[in-house]
């Protein structure tokens, strides 16, 4: 029988029963029970909707290292065959989140048995993939109390190896945005179009209009991508469809850019109303703000994980992924990091399958790393 280290077997635990944002009942009851099973002299518990706040006091406290770990799932379905894959058909822990609650619940195991002077603040968020839990947890009442003076977070990532980490200061995740576009137009009979106003045709001459502002309206040194992942509209082959919905992304470098193509994106859309006689609306759907690390404490972090003979340390590029901790950055000095899973397929695959010597790695790592910053 394979031997797991015990952090493995509690990630395929939470890899079986994924929930998507707010819904993580599941995932918050085994996460409570866990926490509940350690020794709780020196911890205080609070939990938020289905999120968790663990504070770990110190023994000589001079300040309060926050550490986040995000817990949601994607609405997937799981494609591994793994024999811990996903008990919920149509969820999936697809980005890696069961990685982050394990990593996390090996750091915090450590330190509920071993003290440091600081404190520590373990914050278990839901719904980062939607529609977004860290900037209301950032306004509860246990984070007002406890609000940590610095905090991290890590997101593994698939395309680096075990062992690598991968960081940057500044920059490091986009600004996102979700995007819906609904049309409203005359449906009718197919065989008499000049009666109606096609909104199947009028999404398609959108789709292709909303591609000119990344090539023409953006500044060629700057960076941004508008993508439509999904069209619906019509009933059947023979009825001219009177409503039309495109669905997709927004990803800016800058919050400034961010503005301006939702401005162009506004102006191409009022322009369908014209063109093609039809009613529309935009929204806008959740809206994350830029990952932006803290140069100081990211170059203190760099320096010792570059002095770490079990890490290999790479200095990435900014990426256009998205991630609401940066809600939690634009509060809280802080850094988040990519951590490497080396696995063949991506992130939000639905054939995602990380390399699991990554989480024993990562929690050894991050408890040096935070022993060493909580007994300055």
């Amino acid at each position: 029988m394979e031997q797991l280290n015990p952090f493995t077997k509690i990630r395929r635990d939470l890899h079986k029963i994924p929930e998507t944002g707010f819904q993580e009942v599941k995932t918050q009851q085994y996460l409570l029970d866990y926490i509940h099973s350690l020794p709780q002299e020196r911890l205080e518990i609070e939990t938020w909707k289905t999120g968790i706040f663990v504070k770990i006091n110190g023994t000589n406290p001079h300040k309060t290292i926050g550490y986040r770990a995000d817990i949601d799932g994607l609405p997937i379905v799981e494609e591994t065959d793994l024999p811990y894959q996903s008990e919920h058909h149509d969820r999936m822990h697809a980005c890696g989140h069961d990685f982050h609650m394990s990593i996390a619940l090996g750091v915090f195991t450590h330190f509920v048995h071993t003290a440091i002077n600081d404190h520590l603040l373990f914050i278990f968020q839901p719904a980062e993939e939607g529609p977004g839990g860290a900037e209301p947890m950032l306004k509860a009442a246990p984070m007002e109390r406890w609000k940590p003076d610095m905090i991290i977070g890590l997101h593994i990532a698939p395309e680096y190896p075990v062992g690598t980490i991968a960081i940057k200061e500044g920059l490091l995740f986009a600004n996102t945005s979700e995007l819906f576009i609904d049309l409203k137009g005359k449906g009718g009979h197919a065989a008499y179009p000049h009666e109606t106003n096609d909104m199947v045709v009028a999404a398609c001459t959108l789709v292709s209009q909303l591609q000119t502002i990344v090539s023409r309206n953006v500044n060629p040194l700057d960076s941004a991508v508008v993508t439509i992942g999904k069209i619906t509209g019509g009933t059947v082959q023979n009825i001219i469809a009177e409503n039309a919905r495109l669905e997709g992304t927004i990803r800016t470098l800058n919050a400034e850019s961010m503005a301006k193509v939702k401005l162009r994106i506004e102006q191409l859309v009022k322009g369908m109303e014209i063109s093609y006689q039809c009613q529309t609306a935009i929204d806008y759907g959740c809206m994350y703000y830029q990952v932006q690390n803290e140069p100081k404490l990211t170059n203190e972090f760099i320096e010792f994980a570059e002095k770490d003979d079990d890490i290999n340390v790479y200095h990435c590029r900014e990426a256009m992924t998205g991630e609401d901790f940066g809600y939690m950055l634009k509060e809280i000095p802080g850094f988040m990091f990519w951590l490497g899973v080396d696995s063949e397929f991506g992130l939000h695959s639905a054939r995602l399958n990380p390399n699991e010597k990554a989480i024993e790695r990562a929690i050894a790592f991050l408890t040096r790393y935070l022993t060493y910053k909580g007994s300055l």
